[in-house]
C-alpha cells in the first residue's frame, strides 16, 4: 500500500471543485446534448426530488454548473426513446438519473431488492405475500403499456399523507426495486412504468450479470472519480452503498492500487482518491447550489470542505426555521460564501430572494455582483422577468443595487 498523500484543505476543495464539474463553465457556451451528457456521466447520478419552489432539484445542479441550458435536454436524456434517451432511473443516491452504462452495475441492487434485501422492510414483505397484487399489476403493464400507480389504484378511501401507498403502488415500488419495469416517462411528477424491454436498449438489457464485488468496486471508482477525495463514507454514500461491502471493497482497491490513501490536515479519518492527482491553481465559479446537489448532499463532508454548517429546513416549523424554506448555497471562489431562501413566483414573474444570510467571511463587492449575476441568470432560465429582493436585512440593499447595476 502506498504511503499516504498529505493535503491541505484548500486543495482537498479545489480537487472536488473540479471533479464535480464546476472548473469549466462559460456562460456564452451554447449547451448541446452531449456537453450535458458529458456532465451527467462526470457526475454519475443526479438526485431527483419533487419539491418545487425554484424547479426540481434535478435540473439544478446542471444548471448550476453549465448556466442557463435548455431543461428539454434533461427530459429528452432522461424520458424520450431511441438514441436519444442516455439516462434511467433508479436508486442511486435516493431516486436519481443515472448514465444508461451504469445500469448492468445496479443489477447486484435489483437482484438483491428482489430478494427483500436492501430495500425497506414493508416493501420487501409485501414483494413476499402479496405476489398476487404484483403479478396483477406486471400483466397490466405488460398488456397496456406505461402506467402510472394512479391508473392502478382500485383502493377506495381517500389517501392519507406522505407514504400511504395503495397496495398497487406498493407493487409497482417492489416490481421498480426488482428491475422488473422501470420508469418510461413521466406525466408531471408522477412516473410511467413499463417494462424495461420497451424502455431500455436491448444491448443493456443483454449485457452479462457482473458479480456484486466487481460492480461495487466500479461503483467505489466512480465515486471517487466523482468526488475528488473522499473518506470511505463519502464514497459509500453516493450511490449508498453498504458498509460492509463498502469497506471489503475498498481495501481490494487500495491493495490493487487503483486507489490511493490521503491525509487530509484537518480530516479526523483517512481519506482517498485516483492515481495521479492534478490540483487546479484555482477554481473561480460562482454558483446557487441545490440542496440535493452532489457537492453539498452529504452534510458532514460539506462541513469538512467548507466549514458551512447546512440542513434542510422544509420539514421545519415555519417559527422554528433558521435560514428559510428553501436554501440555496452560493459557491463562491472556492467558499460557500452566502445562503439564500429563495422561490419563483410564477403567477408574478419574479425568482423571490426573501432572505439572504452572508457566511462569517461575508461577501466583498466581486462577491455580491456576482451572486447578482447568478440570480439575473437563474431568473431568465426559469422564464421569471425579475428577481425581487424581500429580505428586509440592510445588507440586502448591496444586493438589490447589483441587480439594478
Amino acid at each position: 500500500m502506498s504511503k499516504p498523500l498529505t493535503l491541505s484543505v484548500n486543495q482537498a476543495r479545489r480537487l472536488v471543485l473540479s471533479a464535480q464539474g464546476f472548473a469549466g463553465r462559460s456562460a456564452a457556451a451554447e449547451v448541446k446534448p452531449a456537453r450535458l451528457n458529458q456532465l451527467i456521466e462526470r457526475l454519475g447520478v443526479v438526485q431527483i426530488d419533487s419539491v418545487n419552489a425554484v424547479v426540481r432539484s434535478h435540473y439544478l445542479p446542471l444548471f448550476s454548473r453549465l448556466g442557463n441550458y435548455d431543461s428539454a435536454l434533461l427530459e429528452q436524456a432522461a424520458w424520450s426513446s431511441g438514441k436519444r434517451r442516455t439516462l434511467f432511473e433508479y436508486w442511486g443516491h435516493e431516486a436519481s438519473l443515472m448514465p444508461l452504462g451504469l445500469y448492468p452495475l445496479m443489477r447486484w441492487r435489483m437482484q438483491r431488492a428482489a430478494q427483500g434485501e436492501g430495500i425497506y422492510s414493508q416493501l420487501a414483505q409485501f414483494g413476499r405475500e402479496r405476489q398476487d397484487v404484483v403479478q396483477r399489476v406486471l400483466a397490466h403493464i405488460r398488456d397496456q403499456g406505461a402506467t402510472g400507480a394512479g391508473a392502478l389504484n382500485t383502493r377506495v378511501e381517500r389517501a392519507g399523507p406522505w407514504w400511504d401507498w395503495s397496495e398497487e403502488k406498493l407493487a409497482l415500488e417492489w416490481l421498480f426495486a426488482a428491475g422488473e419495469v422501470t420508469v418510461a416517462g413521466r406525466r408531471g411528477f408522477e412516473r410511467l412504468y413499463d417494462v424495461p424491454e420497451r424502455v431500455l436498449p436491448s444491448a443493456l438489457l443483454n449485457h452479462p450479470d457482473i458479480e456484486e464485488a466487481p460492480a461495487q468496486r466500479q461503483l467505489l471508482m466512480r465515486s471517487a472519480a466523482a468526488l475528488g477525495v473522499a473518506t470511505e463514507k463519502d464514497l459509500r454514500d453516493y450511490f449508498r452503498l453498504d458498509p460492509r461491502d463498502s469497506q471489503a471493497r475498498l481495501a481490494e482497491l487500495l491493495e490493487a492500487g487503483e486507489l490511493l490513501p490521503v491525509t487530509v490536515k484537518g480530516w479526523d479519518k483517512p481519506a482517498y482518491c485516483l492515481p495521479n492527482l492534478s490540483i487546479a491553481r484555482a477554481v473561480n465559479a460562482s454558483a446557487l447550489l441545490s440542496p440535493f446537489d452532489s457537492l453539498v448532499w452529504e452534510r458532514a463532508r460539506t462541513e469538512r470542505l467548507f466549514d458551512f454548517r447546512y440542513r434542510l429546513e422544509i420539514y421545519t416549523p415555519q417559527a422554528k426555521r433558521v435560514y428559510g424554506y428553501y436554501v440555496l448555497p452560493f459557491l463562491h471562489n472556492e467558499r460557500i460564501a452566502a445562503r439564500l431562501d429563495v422561490r419563483a413566483e410564477r403567477a408574478s414573474g419574479r425568482l423571490h430572494v426573501h432572505a439572504l444570510h452572508e457566511e462569517p467571511l461575508g461577501l466583498d463587492e466581486e462577491g455580491i455582483h456576482a451572486l447578482a449575476r447568478n440570480l439575473l441568470e437563474m431568473a431568465r432560465w426559469l422564464g421569471l422577468p425579475e428577481v425581487w429582493v424581500n429580505c428586509p436585512k440592510a445588507q440586502s440593499e448591496r444586493l438589490r443595487s447589483a441587480l439594478a447595476g
